[in-house]
């Protein structure tokens, strides 16, 4: 059985543990460090002037390219490691150098407010009476 859907999640969302473990989710971050040997990854990304990481479990993934200090996006589930606190286990490592990330932060704050109206509208009409 395939996971849910993921959504989008802020890097500082997934350290602040707002995220739950198991839940699968998308993020991104620029490349700042690579493990091979621990298939480890660690995406950064800037937000009211302080650096947010998080680390991603690349094992799924591997082989791949890294280039360090390319922007990536990453789909996966959220685990939690002793050593490091929520981890990304990645499905799909892409990356994305060149993308407009303060345009992508925009459009997913619009997409979440389009699906919070959404929902409030469902919400609110009567049921069918059939």
């Amino acid at each position: 059985m395939l996971p849910l859907a993921a959504v989008f999640h802020f890097p500082w969302e997934i350290n602040s543990g707002s995220v739950e473990e198991g839940q699968s989710v998308r993020t991104f971050g620029r490349l700042v460090c690579y493990q091979p040997e621990e298939s480890r990854a660690t995406l950064s990304a800037q937000h009211a002037s302080k650096e947010h990481r998080v680390v991603v479990h690349t094992l799924f993934v591997e082989p791949f390219n890294p280039i360090i200090g390319a922007q990536y996006t990453v789909l996966g589930e959220i685990e939690n490691d002793e050593r490091v606190g929520a981890m990304v286990r990645a499905r799909v490592l892409n990356c994305v150098d060149g993308v407009n990330i303060a345009l992508l932060e925009k459009a997913i704050t619009e997409q979440r407010n389009f699906f919070t109206e959404r929902e409030r509208k469902l919400g609110a009409q009567p049921a069918d009476a059939t």
